[in-house]
Protein backbone atom coordinates (compact mmCIF):
# COMPACT_ATOMS: atom_id res chain seq x y z
CA UNK A 1 0.00 0.00 0.00
CA UNK A 2 1.75 3.17 -1.21
CA UNK A 3 1.71 5.73 1.65
CA UNK A 4 4.85 7.84 1.32
CA UNK A 5 4.65 11.56 0.59
CA UNK A 6 0.93 12.12 0.34
CA UNK A 7 -0.18 10.71 3.70
CA UNK A 8 0.49 11.94 7.23
CA UNK A 9 -0.74 8.83 9.03
CA UNK A 10 -0.02 5.14 8.43
CA UNK A 11 -2.67 2.86 7.00
CA UNK A 12 -4.81 0.93 9.43
CA UNK A 13 -3.69 -2.67 9.87
CA UNK A 14 -7.21 -3.76 8.97
CA UNK A 15 -6.98 -1.84 5.70
CA UNK A 16 -3.59 -3.38 4.95
CA UNK A 17 -4.89 -6.89 5.45
CA UNK A 18 -7.98 -6.17 3.40
CA UNK A 19 -6.12 -4.75 0.42
CA UNK A 20 -3.07 -6.99 0.21
CA UNK A 21 -2.77 -9.24 -2.83
CA UNK A 22 0.72 -10.69 -2.45
CA UNK A 23 -0.81 -13.82 -0.91
CA UNK A 24 -2.05 -14.76 -4.38
CA UNK A 25 -0.41 -12.49 -6.98
CA UNK A 26 3.11 -13.59 -6.02
CA UNK A 27 2.70 -16.41 -8.50
CA UNK A 28 3.28 -13.71 -11.14
CA UNK A 29 6.88 -13.19 -9.99
CA UNK A 30 8.43 -14.69 -13.15
CA UNK A 31 6.53 -12.30 -15.36
CA UNK A 32 7.08 -9.32 -13.08
CA UNK A 33 10.83 -9.92 -13.12
CA UNK A 34 10.92 -10.42 -16.89
CA UNK A 35 9.01 -7.15 -17.35
CA UNK A 36 11.35 -5.30 -15.00
CA UNK A 37 14.45 -6.56 -16.80
CA UNK A 38 13.05 -5.41 -20.15
CA UNK A 39 12.00 -2.08 -18.62
CA UNK A 40 15.50 -1.57 -17.19
CA UNK A 41 16.97 -2.17 -20.65
CA UNK A 42 14.65 0.47 -22.09
CA UNK A 43 15.63 2.92 -19.35
CA UNK A 44 19.29 2.34 -20.18
CA UNK A 45 18.65 2.91 -23.88
CA UNK A 46 16.93 6.19 -22.97
CA UNK A 47 19.88 7.27 -20.80
CA UNK A 48 17.88 7.24 -17.56
CA UNK A 49 20.15 4.64 -15.97
CA UNK A 50 23.67 3.60 -16.85
CA UNK A 51 24.66 0.34 -18.44
CA UNK A 52 26.24 -0.65 -15.13
CA UNK A 53 23.04 0.10 -13.24
CA UNK A 54 21.03 -1.89 -15.74
CA UNK A 55 23.33 -4.87 -15.29
CA UNK A 56 23.14 -4.63 -11.50
CA UNK A 57 19.35 -4.50 -11.68
CA UNK A 58 19.18 -7.54 -13.94
CA UNK A 59 21.67 -9.56 -11.90
CA UNK A 60 19.87 -8.92 -8.64
CA UNK A 61 16.43 -9.54 -10.12
CA UNK A 62 17.63 -12.93 -11.33
CA UNK A 63 19.05 -13.65 -7.89
CA UNK A 64 15.68 -12.76 -6.36
CA UNK A 65 13.99 -15.02 -8.89
CA UNK A 66 16.18 -17.95 -7.83
CA UNK A 67 15.39 -17.28 -4.18
CA UNK A 68 11.67 -17.30 -4.90
CA UNK A 69 11.98 -20.54 -6.84
CA UNK A 70 13.91 -22.17 -4.00
CA UNK A 71 11.40 -20.97 -1.41
CA UNK A 72 13.95 -18.84 0.45
CA UNK A 73 12.46 -15.45 -0.45
CA UNK A 74 10.52 -13.84 2.40
CA UNK A 75 7.26 -12.32 1.23
CA UNK A 76 6.07 -9.32 3.24
CA UNK A 77 2.30 -8.83 3.22
CA UNK A 78 2.72 -5.29 4.51
CA UNK A 79 4.21 -4.48 1.09
CA UNK A 80 0.88 -5.38 -0.45
CA UNK A 81 1.70 -7.07 -3.75
CA UNK A 82 4.26 -8.96 -5.78
CA UNK A 83 5.56 -5.77 -7.42
CA UNK A 84 6.33 -3.94 -4.20
CA UNK A 85 7.92 -7.01 -2.62
CA UNK A 86 10.33 -7.51 -5.50
CA UNK A 87 11.09 -3.79 -5.85
CA UNK A 88 11.71 -3.41 -2.11
CA UNK A 89 14.05 -6.41 -2.08
CA UNK A 90 15.89 -5.05 -5.10
CA UNK A 91 16.33 -1.57 -3.60
CA UNK A 92 17.47 -3.02 -0.29
CA UNK A 93 20.19 -4.97 -2.06
CA UNK A 94 21.50 -2.46 -4.60
CA UNK A 95 20.37 0.87 -3.18
CA UNK A 96 19.50 3.89 -5.31
CA UNK A 97 19.85 2.01 -8.59
CA UNK A 98 16.92 -0.16 -7.58
CA UNK A 99 14.86 2.91 -6.81
CA UNK A 100 15.31 4.10 -10.39
CA UNK A 101 13.65 1.02 -11.87
CA UNK A 102 10.11 2.33 -11.48
CA UNK A 103 10.86 5.42 -13.57
CA UNK A 104 8.23 5.92 -16.33
CA UNK A 105 6.23 2.98 -15.02
CA UNK A 106 3.13 2.55 -12.87
CA UNK A 107 1.83 -0.53 -11.13
CA UNK A 108 -1.17 -0.06 -13.41
CA UNK A 109 0.73 -0.87 -16.59
CA UNK A 110 3.03 -3.24 -14.69
CA UNK A 111 0.22 -5.55 -13.59
CA UNK A 112 -1.42 -5.33 -17.00
CA UNK A 113 1.88 -6.56 -18.44
CA UNK A 114 2.27 -9.35 -15.89
CA UNK A 115 -1.25 -10.61 -16.54
CA UNK A 116 -0.75 -10.65 -20.30
CA UNK A 117 2.51 -12.56 -19.96
CA UNK A 118 0.83 -15.00 -17.58
CA UNK A 119 -2.15 -15.59 -19.87
CA UNK A 120 0.15 -16.07 -22.87
CA UNK A 121 2.15 -18.69 -20.98
CA UNK A 122 -0.90 -20.50 -19.61
CA UNK A 123 -2.57 -20.39 -23.01
CA UNK A 124 0.33 -22.41 -24.40
CA UNK A 125 0.23 -24.91 -21.50
CA UNK A 126 -3.51 -25.41 -21.79
CA UNK A 127 -3.25 -25.83 -25.55
CA UNK A 128 -0.70 -28.57 -24.95
CA UNK A 129 -3.06 -30.14 -22.41
CA UNK A 130 -5.85 -30.18 -24.97
CA UNK A 131 -3.56 -31.92 -27.45
CA UNK A 132 -2.78 -34.66 -24.92
CA UNK A 133 -6.49 -35.14 -24.28
CA UNK A 134 -7.26 -35.29 -28.00
CA UNK A 135 -4.47 -37.83 -28.44
CA UNK A 136 -5.98 -39.98 -25.70
CA UNK A 137 -9.38 -39.84 -27.39
CA UNK A 138 -7.81 -40.68 -30.73
CA UNK A 139 -6.00 -43.65 -29.20
CA UNK A 140 -9.32 -45.03 -27.96
CA UNK A 141 -10.87 -44.50 -31.39
CA UNK A 142 -8.04 -46.38 -33.08
CA UNK A 143 -8.28 -49.18 -30.55
CA UNK A 144 -12.05 -49.61 -31.05
CA UNK A 145 -12.42 -48.48 -34.65
CA UNK A 146 -14.97 -51.18 -35.55
CA UNK A 147 -17.08 -51.09 -32.36
CA UNK A 148 -20.75 -50.29 -32.96
CA UNK A 149 -23.00 -48.64 -30.40
CA UNK A 150 -26.35 -46.87 -30.25
CA UNK A 151 -26.29 -43.15 -30.83
CA UNK A 152 -28.59 -41.22 -28.50
CA UNK A 153 -30.83 -38.19 -28.66
CA UNK A 154 -32.85 -37.16 -25.60
CA UNK A 155 -30.91 -39.97 -23.91
CA UNK A 156 -32.97 -42.45 -25.94
CA UNK A 157 -31.57 -44.86 -28.48
CA UNK A 158 -31.73 -43.16 -31.85
CA UNK A 159 -29.52 -44.56 -34.63
CA UNK A 160 -26.48 -46.81 -34.81
CA UNK A 161 -23.02 -45.24 -34.87
CA UNK A 162 -19.49 -46.41 -34.27
CA UNK A 163 -17.90 -45.75 -30.88
CA UNK A 164 -14.98 -44.21 -32.76
CA UNK A 165 -17.40 -41.68 -34.27
CA UNK A 166 -18.45 -40.62 -30.79
CA UNK A 167 -14.82 -40.22 -29.73
CA UNK A 168 -14.03 -38.19 -32.84
CA UNK A 169 -16.95 -35.93 -31.95
CA UNK A 170 -15.23 -35.13 -28.66
CA UNK A 171 -11.99 -34.36 -30.49
CA UNK A 172 -13.89 -31.89 -32.69
CA UNK A 173 -15.30 -30.10 -29.65
CA UNK A 174 -11.90 -29.79 -28.00
CA UNK A 175 -10.44 -28.53 -31.27
CA UNK A 176 -12.89 -25.63 -31.14
CA UNK A 177 -11.49 -24.94 -27.68
CA UNK A 178 -7.98 -24.97 -29.11
CA UNK A 179 -9.13 -22.57 -31.85
CA UNK A 180 -10.56 -20.21 -29.25
CA UNK A 181 -7.31 -20.22 -27.30
CA UNK A 182 -5.37 -19.38 -30.46
CA UNK A 183 -7.78 -16.58 -31.22
CA UNK A 184 -7.62 -15.26 -27.65
CA UNK A 185 -3.86 -15.09 -27.98
CA UNK A 186 -4.21 -12.50 -30.74
CA UNK A 187 -5.84 -10.04 -28.34
CA UNK A 188 -3.60 -10.99 -25.42
CA UNK A 189 -0.37 -10.49 -27.35
CA UNK A 190 -0.31 -6.70 -26.91
CA UNK A 191 2.29 -4.85 -24.81
CA UNK A 192 0.73 -2.40 -22.28
CA UNK A 193 3.98 -1.40 -20.53
CA UNK A 194 4.77 2.25 -21.15
CA UNK A 195 1.20 3.37 -20.59
CA UNK A 196 2.03 4.51 -17.06
CA UNK A 197 -0.83 5.10 -14.67
CA UNK A 198 -3.09 6.17 -17.54
CA UNK A 199 -1.26 8.89 -19.52
CA UNK A 200 2.16 7.49 -20.27
CA UNK A 201 5.19 9.53 -19.20
CA UNK A 202 7.16 12.55 -20.39
CA UNK A 203 10.09 10.12 -20.41
CA UNK A 204 9.48 8.38 -23.71
CA UNK A 205 10.81 4.83 -23.79
CA UNK A 206 11.18 2.65 -26.87
CA UNK A 207 8.06 0.53 -26.46
CA UNK A 208 8.68 -1.38 -29.67
CA UNK A 209 12.01 -2.47 -28.22
CA UNK A 210 10.32 -3.59 -24.99
CA UNK A 211 7.75 -5.54 -27.02
CA UNK A 212 10.51 -7.39 -28.86
CA UNK A 213 12.32 -8.13 -25.61
CA UNK A 214 9.19 -9.66 -24.08
CA UNK A 215 7.92 -11.44 -27.18
CA UNK A 216 4.86 -9.28 -27.91
CA UNK A 217 3.76 -8.85 -31.50
CA UNK A 218 2.04 -5.49 -30.97
CA UNK A 219 2.12 -2.42 -28.74
CA UNK A 220 -1.02 -0.89 -27.22
CA UNK A 221 -2.12 2.33 -28.90
CA UNK A 222 -4.04 4.07 -26.12
CA UNK A 223 -2.73 4.39 -22.58
CA UNK A 224 -6.14 4.83 -20.93
CA UNK A 225 -7.42 1.65 -22.53
CA UNK A 226 -4.22 -0.30 -21.94
CA UNK A 227 -4.21 -0.03 -18.14
CA UNK A 228 -7.86 -1.02 -17.76
CA UNK A 229 -8.30 -3.54 -20.57
CA UNK A 230 -9.16 -6.95 -19.15
CA UNK A 231 -11.01 -8.17 -22.21
CA UNK A 232 -8.31 -10.78 -22.70
CA UNK A 233 -8.91 -12.09 -19.16
CA UNK A 234 -12.67 -12.27 -19.74
CA UNK A 235 -12.14 -14.00 -23.07
CA UNK A 236 -9.63 -16.44 -21.60
CA UNK A 237 -12.00 -17.31 -18.75
CA UNK A 238 -14.78 -17.89 -21.29
CA UNK A 239 -12.47 -20.20 -23.23
CA UNK A 240 -11.71 -22.12 -20.05
CA UNK A 241 -15.40 -22.31 -19.19
CA UNK A 242 -16.04 -23.83 -22.63
CA UNK A 243 -13.31 -26.41 -22.07
CA UNK A 244 -15.05 -27.17 -18.79
CA UNK A 245 -18.37 -27.49 -20.59
CA UNK A 246 -16.96 -30.05 -23.01
CA UNK A 247 -15.21 -31.96 -20.23
CA UNK A 248 -18.45 -31.95 -18.23
CA UNK A 249 -20.50 -33.35 -21.09
CA UNK A 250 -17.91 -36.03 -21.72
CA UNK A 251 -17.95 -36.79 -18.00
CA UNK A 252 -21.72 -37.16 -18.03
CA UNK A 253 -21.60 -39.66 -20.90
CA UNK A 254 -18.90 -41.73 -19.22
CA UNK A 255 -20.70 -41.66 -15.87
CA UNK A 256 -23.94 -42.86 -17.44
CA UNK A 257 -22.27 -45.52 -19.56
CA UNK A 258 -20.41 -46.88 -16.54
CA UNK A 259 -23.65 -47.60 -14.65
CA UNK A 260 -24.87 -51.16 -14.33
CA UNK A 261 -27.91 -50.18 -16.37
CA UNK A 262 -25.71 -49.33 -19.39
CA UNK A 263 -22.60 -51.37 -18.65
CA UNK A 264 -20.77 -49.95 -21.67
CA UNK A 265 -17.53 -49.24 -19.84
CA UNK A 266 -15.71 -49.30 -16.52
CA UNK A 267 -13.29 -46.83 -14.96
CA UNK A 268 -9.98 -48.27 -13.82
CA UNK A 269 -9.32 -48.61 -10.11
CA UNK A 270 -6.70 -45.88 -10.41
CA UNK A 271 -9.40 -43.35 -11.31
CA UNK A 272 -12.25 -44.63 -9.14
CA UNK A 273 -13.09 -44.32 -5.46
CA UNK A 274 -14.97 -46.51 -3.01
CA UNK A 275 -17.77 -45.92 -0.56
CA UNK A 276 -17.22 -45.28 3.13
CA UNK A 277 -20.19 -47.56 3.84
CA UNK A 278 -20.96 -49.81 0.87
CA UNK A 279 -18.07 -52.17 0.12
CA UNK A 280 -19.27 -53.08 -3.37
CA UNK A 281 -19.13 -49.54 -4.77
CA UNK A 282 -16.70 -48.22 -7.38
CA UNK A 283 -17.53 -44.60 -8.03
CA UNK A 284 -16.55 -42.40 -11.01
CA UNK A 285 -15.45 -39.53 -8.80
CA UNK A 286 -12.90 -38.03 -11.21
CA UNK A 287 -15.59 -37.53 -13.84
CA UNK A 288 -18.08 -36.33 -11.24
CA UNK A 289 -15.60 -33.83 -9.81
CA UNK A 290 -14.90 -32.50 -13.29
CA UNK A 291 -18.62 -32.09 -13.91
CA UNK A 292 -18.87 -30.21 -10.61
CA UNK A 293 -15.80 -28.03 -11.13
CA UNK A 294 -17.29 -26.72 -14.36
CA UNK A 295 -19.71 -24.73 -12.20
CA UNK A 296 -16.72 -22.97 -10.64
CA UNK A 297 -15.40 -22.10 -14.08
CA UNK A 298 -18.75 -20.52 -14.95
CA UNK A 299 -18.77 -18.66 -11.63
CA UNK A 300 -15.28 -17.28 -12.23
CA UNK A 301 -16.33 -16.03 -15.66
CA UNK A 302 -19.42 -14.34 -14.26
CA UNK A 303 -17.33 -12.84 -11.46
CA UNK A 304 -14.94 -11.02 -13.81
CA UNK A 305 -17.75 -9.92 -16.12
CA UNK A 306 -19.66 -8.51 -13.17
CA UNK A 307 -16.55 -6.76 -11.85
CA UNK A 308 -15.91 -5.13 -15.23
CA UNK A 309 -19.43 -4.17 -16.18
CA UNK A 310 -19.66 -0.73 -14.53
CA UNK A 311 -16.08 0.40 -13.99
CA UNK A 312 -15.20 3.95 -15.01
CA UNK A 313 -12.56 4.21 -17.70
CA UNK A 314 -8.89 3.75 -16.80
CA UNK A 315 -7.61 1.89 -13.74
CA UNK A 316 -9.70 1.13 -10.66
CA UNK A 317 -8.75 -1.01 -7.69
CA UNK A 318 -11.63 -3.33 -8.47
CA UNK A 319 -9.30 -4.84 -11.06
CA UNK A 320 -7.39 -6.56 -8.28
CA UNK A 321 -10.30 -9.01 -8.29
CA UNK A 322 -9.29 -10.30 -11.72
CA UNK A 323 -6.47 -12.51 -10.46
CA UNK A 324 -7.92 -15.09 -8.08
CA UNK A 325 -10.65 -16.13 -10.50
CA UNK A 326 -8.11 -16.30 -13.31
CA UNK A 327 -5.67 -18.40 -11.31
CA UNK A 328 -8.43 -20.71 -10.06
CA UNK A 329 -9.80 -21.37 -13.54
CA UNK A 330 -6.34 -22.03 -14.97
CA UNK A 331 -5.49 -24.46 -12.16
CA UNK A 332 -8.86 -26.21 -12.45
CA UNK A 333 -8.71 -26.75 -16.20
CA UNK A 334 -5.06 -27.78 -16.23
CA UNK A 335 -5.76 -30.40 -13.58
CA UNK A 336 -8.88 -31.70 -15.34
CA UNK A 337 -7.12 -32.01 -18.70
CA UNK A 338 -4.31 -33.94 -17.06
CA UNK A 339 -6.69 -36.31 -15.29
CA UNK A 340 -8.68 -37.06 -18.43
CA UNK A 341 -5.62 -37.59 -20.61
CA UNK A 342 -4.43 -40.20 -18.11
CA UNK A 343 -7.85 -41.70 -17.32
CA UNK A 344 -9.21 -42.30 -20.82
CA UNK A 345 -6.61 -44.86 -21.97
CA UNK A 346 -7.41 -46.95 -18.87
CA UNK A 347 -11.13 -47.23 -19.58
CA UNK A 348 -12.34 -50.79 -19.95
CA UNK A 349 -14.78 -50.91 -22.85
CA UNK A 350 -17.48 -53.58 -22.77
CA UNK A 351 -17.73 -54.33 -26.47
CA UNK A 352 -20.40 -57.01 -26.06
CA UNK A 353 -22.78 -54.71 -24.19
CA UNK A 354 -22.34 -51.93 -26.72
CA UNK A 355 -22.81 -54.18 -29.72
CA UNK A 356 -25.86 -55.87 -28.19
CA UNK A 357 -27.47 -52.49 -27.57
CA UNK A 358 -26.65 -51.42 -31.12
CA UNK A 359 -28.59 -54.40 -32.51
CA UNK A 360 -31.89 -52.97 -31.27
CA UNK A 361 -33.96 -53.12 -34.49
CA UNK A 362 -35.77 -49.89 -33.63
CA UNK A 363 -32.49 -48.09 -34.35
CA UNK A 364 -33.17 -48.78 -38.02
CA UNK A 365 -36.57 -47.06 -38.15
CA UNK A 366 -35.12 -44.05 -39.93
CA UNK A 367 -33.39 -46.34 -42.43
CA UNK A 368 -36.78 -47.92 -43.17
CA UNK A 369 -38.31 -44.51 -43.79
CA UNK A 370 -35.47 -43.62 -46.14
CA UNK A 371 -35.92 -47.02 -47.84
CA UNK A 372 -39.46 -45.96 -48.74
CA UNK A 373 -38.23 -42.51 -49.81
CA UNK A 374 -35.86 -44.14 -52.29
CA UNK A 375 -38.87 -45.97 -53.70
CA UNK A 376 -40.77 -42.73 -54.23
CA UNK A 377 -42.64 -42.11 -50.97
CA UNK A 378 -42.53 -38.49 -49.67
CA UNK A 379 -40.52 -38.41 -46.45
CA UNK A 380 -43.34 -37.15 -44.22
CA UNK A 381 -45.57 -39.94 -45.45
CA UNK A 382 -42.76 -42.48 -45.00
CA UNK A 383 -42.15 -41.17 -41.48
CA UNK A 384 -45.81 -41.75 -40.60
CA UNK A 385 -45.83 -45.24 -42.10
CA UNK A 386 -42.81 -46.36 -40.12
CA UNK A 387 -44.21 -44.80 -36.95
CA UNK A 388 -47.33 -46.92 -37.32
CA UNK A 389 -45.22 -49.99 -38.08
CA UNK A 390 -43.20 -49.43 -34.88
CA UNK A 391 -46.42 -49.15 -32.85
CA UNK A 392 -47.72 -52.40 -34.41
CA UNK A 393 -44.47 -54.20 -33.56
CA UNK A 394 -44.65 -53.00 -29.96
CA UNK A 395 -48.31 -54.03 -29.57
CA UNK A 396 -47.62 -57.48 -30.96
CA UNK A 397 -44.40 -57.87 -28.94
CA UNK A 398 -42.42 -58.44 -32.09
CA UNK A 399 -38.99 -56.95 -32.75
CA UNK A 400 -39.22 -54.61 -35.71
CA UNK A 401 -37.00 -56.84 -37.84
CA UNK A 402 -39.28 -59.82 -37.26
CA UNK A 403 -42.51 -58.28 -38.52
CA UNK A 404 -43.54 -60.48 -41.48
CA UNK A 405 -43.07 -58.95 -44.91
CA UNK A 406 -46.75 -59.44 -45.67
CA UNK A 407 -47.66 -57.36 -42.63
CA UNK A 408 -45.15 -54.67 -43.55
CA UNK A 409 -46.70 -54.51 -47.01
CA UNK A 410 -50.06 -53.77 -45.42
CA UNK A 411 -48.51 -50.49 -44.26
CA UNK A 412 -46.90 -49.84 -47.66
CA UNK A 413 -46.89 -51.98 -50.79
CA UNK A 414 -43.40 -50.65 -51.56
CA UNK A 415 -41.83 -52.97 -49.00
CA UNK A 416 -40.09 -55.88 -50.73
CA UNK A 417 -37.78 -58.76 -49.81
CA UNK A 418 -34.77 -56.45 -49.92
CA UNK A 419 -36.09 -54.67 -46.80
CA UNK A 420 -34.33 -57.25 -44.63
CA UNK A 421 -31.00 -55.68 -45.62
CA UNK A 422 -32.04 -52.51 -43.84
CA UNK A 423 -31.43 -54.23 -40.48
CA UNK A 424 -27.82 -55.05 -41.31
CA UNK A 425 -25.89 -52.66 -39.03
CA UNK A 426 -22.65 -52.86 -40.97
CA UNK A 427 -24.43 -52.18 -44.25
CA UNK A 428 -26.33 -49.31 -42.65
CA UNK A 429 -23.13 -47.69 -41.43
CA UNK A 430 -21.35 -48.27 -44.74
CA UNK A 431 -24.11 -46.35 -46.52
CA UNK A 432 -23.58 -43.26 -44.34
CA UNK A 433 -20.93 -41.82 -46.64
CA UNK A 434 -21.78 -38.11 -46.65
CA UNK A 435 -19.13 -35.81 -45.19
CA UNK A 436 -19.28 -36.05 -41.42
CA UNK A 437 -21.38 -39.23 -41.33
CA UNK A 438 -20.21 -42.35 -39.45
CA UNK A 439 -19.27 -44.71 -42.27
CA UNK A 440 -16.19 -46.83 -41.56
CA UNK A 441 -14.55 -45.22 -44.58
CA UNK A 442 -15.15 -41.72 -43.23
CA UNK A 443 -13.99 -42.67 -39.76
CA UNK A 444 -10.78 -44.19 -41.08
CA UNK A 445 -10.09 -40.99 -42.99
CA UNK A 446 -10.82 -38.85 -39.96
CA UNK A 447 -8.56 -40.94 -37.75
CA UNK A 448 -5.77 -40.53 -40.26
CA UNK A 449 -6.44 -36.79 -40.44
CA UNK A 450 -6.29 -36.34 -36.69
CA UNK A 451 -3.22 -38.56 -36.37
CA UNK A 452 -1.33 -36.37 -38.83
CA UNK A 453 -2.73 -33.12 -37.43
CA UNK A 454 -1.89 -33.86 -33.82
CA UNK A 455 1.57 -35.13 -34.78
CA UNK A 456 2.28 -31.95 -36.75
CA UNK A 457 1.31 -29.83 -33.74
CA UNK A 458 3.92 -31.41 -31.45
Amino acid sequence: MMRKGRFDQPAAELAKRYSESVSFDRRLYDYDIAGSIAHASALARAGIITADERQKIENELRAIQKEIESGKFEWDRSLEDVHMNIEAALTKRIGASGGKLHTARSRNDQIALDLRLYVKAENAKLSAGLRLLQSALLGLAEQHVDLVMPGYTHLRRAQPILFAHYLLAQIEAFERDADRLRDCLVRTDVLPLGSGALAGSIIALDREFIARELGFSRVSQNSVDAVSDRDFVCEFLFDLAMIGLHLSRLSEDLILWSTSEFGFLEFSDAFSTGSSLMPQKSNPDMAELTRGKTGRLYGNLMSILTTMKALPSSYNRDLQEDKEVLFDSVDTVRAALGVFAAMLPELKINRERMETAAKDPNLFATDLAEYLVKKGTPFREAHEIIGKLVVHAAHTSLPLDQVPLSKMQSFSPLFDVDVTKMFDIRLSLAERRAIGAPSPENIAAQIEHWREYLASDD
